[in-house]
């Protein structure tokens, strides 16, 4: 019989789902919880065979955080995942945990009886593990917009200051907020970004670079400007082509 830490975070569903996978004979829940902490908490205090978990919870951590935080003290714990959540930052969050075995994710409309929880549970502990074609189909997507975004082509720090500079923050403003004594540093930051975004030539101008750099992270996407000042952005067959920015005109 399997031991169970049950993280759920909907009061009436959590006691009903335990009392489901108890009828079923192949499970004793020795834990249940609607939060991420609790889910640590009880894991190292109950030492489960294998974990059934929402991705949305109660407090600070999410199922997917609170997976990691488990696996830290008990390593490749089996979890399988359940949610009815479609935002991308699920997804984000999932891929780039790194969890490779000993899981399964599916969608918590589809998986939601006792009888169909159970063989994914053996699974885990089997070390099987299993995504739903529809969520995998999802991560897939967001990982292709990840590598898309300009964000891809800049450095952890890079992206910091990018994202600082598009809300307006000038570099004295940025170098306090990250501790930095020489804003020059900011600076030089900016300049491989306007590198990294095709905006070097505007860097004569860094008026115009930092205005076009802030547009382009706002946009999400990459765009280049003709010499009268177009907006331009690359289609699928690879030729830059005028492109509207959203809200208003090129």
């Amino acid at each position: 019989m399997l031991r169970l830490l049950l993280v759920e975070d909907n009061t009436r569903l959590r006691p009903a789902l335990a009392d489901g996978l108890k009828r079923t004979g192949a499970v004793q829940v020795v834990g249940a919880t609607g939060s991420g902490e609790g889910a640590l908490d009880l894991g190292l205090e109950c030492r489960p065979d294998v974990v059934l978990m929402d991705v949305q919870l109660e407090g600070a951590m999410d199922g997917v955080a609170a997976a990691v935080a488990l696996r830290r003290e008990l390593p490749r714990l089996p979890i399988v995942f359940y949610s009815i959540q479609n935002d991308d930052s699920y997804f984000r969050a999932f891929r780039r945990a790194g969890i490779l075995t000993h899981y399964a994710y599916v969608r918590k409309s589809n998986y939601l009886l006792p009888e169909m929880v159970v063989p994914l549970l053996q699974d885990a502990v089997a070390g099987r593990s299993f995504v739903d074609p529809e969520i995998a189909a999802r991560v897939e997507e967001v990982q292709q917009k990840d590598e898309q975004s300009p964000l891809a082509l800049l450095e952890p720090n890079e992206q910091v200051v990018a994202r600082m500079l598009v809300q307006g923050l000038s570099n004295e403003q940025i170098a306090a907020r990250l501790g930095f004594r020489d804003k020059r540093t900011i600076s030089r930051t900016n300049g491989q970004i306007y590198a990294a975004w095709g905006l070097a030539e505007s860097a004569t101008d860094e008026k115009i670079a930092r205005t076009r750099a802030a547009i382009i992270l706002t946009e999400g996407r990459l765009l280049a400007w003709d010499e009268d000042g177009q907006a331009l952005a690359m289609d699928e067959r690879g030729a830059w082509v005028p492109y509207e920015l959203k809200g208003g005109e090129a």
